[in-house]
């Protein structure tokens, strides 16, 4: 296979957006496990007392991830995410007003690999979410594991990630009255694994543990369809019933993450890597779905709260999908 170099006279512009993304996927798969090493080797130097510090640290801190977290608006704003913006590019698209006196639970979908489309338009000010949507707080949920990475808990935090866990949502609807926005990539790890261009497959079928959430607090439901979240990424093949995938399947249960074998571009040459594609990014926010409170839902509730979500979230899809250039003839299938 050839390969194919970057241009000597790619303009400054560019390269800084892919230095902004080779650090945004650094971080993402590879800066967890930095920071854990980096915790155990500092006990083994001059340095030590670094360690011992923040294990006190953290012991008093042990429950701030569940309990809100701990925003940093330095990082959400940096300049640095403005250039992750503009690499592919990223844009949030609002097609109703969101009522900050109201507390919600946003379904992200698809996850894709690395949720690019989320993290930005949630994690940041990139796009311009608090001018959207004024009086929201966005907090995008992620799975437990990685908030017991030393130094790394800290980082992902100031971001206003929070664990995918009950107790952590239920924590922010109980405690704000309104104003809270939970994002929650609905698919999850597993969706990951059907990630690849030109695919519209949603693991939501029998996901209804977000609408029980939604239910138990009053928290309205949006709909979320980001358009070109599986465009960024190809991936091996891996159908169901595959070695491979059975493989897949087995480590995502064992370890609570999955592991898609995932390939795109690099930094000074396309022809691979693990710096995703330039492809747009068009994450459309639908209308709100009103959702009563009820601490204690019946089987029927919450059945039927999901079907009107799923129903919703075609119709967001079906609406928005020739402008985004979804050949007419796709729809999405639910699994």
């Amino acid at each position: 296979m050839a390969i194919e170099f970057a241009s000597r006279s790619v303009p400054l512009e560019r390269r800084l957006q892919t230095a902004a993304v080779l650090q945004w996927v650094y971080s993402f798969l590879a800066l967890a496990q930095t920071c854990i090493i980096l915790f155990f080797v500092l006990l083994f130097t001059r340095f030590w007392i670094i360690s011992v510090l923040y294990g006190i640290w953290w012991f008093i801190d042990w429950d701030t991830p569940s309990q809100g977290g701990r925003r940093g608006p330095w990082l959400q704003k940096s300049v640095v995410w403005r250039y992750l913006r503009d690499y592919f590019p990223i844009k949030l698209i609002k097609t109703a007003d969101l009522d900050p006196s109201k507390n919600y639970i946003l379904g992200f979908h698809p996850h894709g690999v690395l949720v690019a489309g989320a993290f930005t338009n949630f994690c940041t000010e990139a796009t311009g979410f608090p001018l959207l949507f004024p009086g929201l707080t966005p907090y995008l949920l992620m799975l437990p594991l990685w908030f017991r990475a030393p130094f790394f808990r800290d980082y992902i935090m100031s971001g206003g990630l929070i664990p995918s866990d009950k107790e952590s949502a239920s924590y922010l609807l109980r405690h704000n009255k309104g104003g809270t926005a939970l994002v929650i990539a609905v698919g999850g790890a597993p969706e990951s694994l059907d990630a690849r261009p030109g695919a519209f497959t949603l693991l939501l079928k029998n996901r209804k543990g977000f609408i029980r959430l939604a239910i138990e607090n009053g928290a309205y439901l949006v709909p979320i369809f980001s358009f070109g979240e599986n465009e960024l990424f190809d991936q091996v093949e891996n159908p169901k019933g595959s070695t491979l995938r059975t493989i897949q399947e087995k480590m995502q249960k064992l370890m609570g993450v999955a592991l898609p074998l995932f390939h795109a571009r690099g930094v000074f040459q396309y022809s691979f890597g693990l710096i995703p594609y330039r492809k747009p990014i068009n994450t459309v926010v639908g209308k709100p779905i009103p959702v009563t409170e009820n601490s204690n839902p019946s089987s029927e509730e919450v059945d039927h709260l999901h079907k009107l979500y799923m129903e919703k979230l075609s119709e967001l899809f079906e609406e928005h999908k020739t402008q985004y250039n979804v050949p007419a003839d796709r729809h999405l299938t639910f699994i």
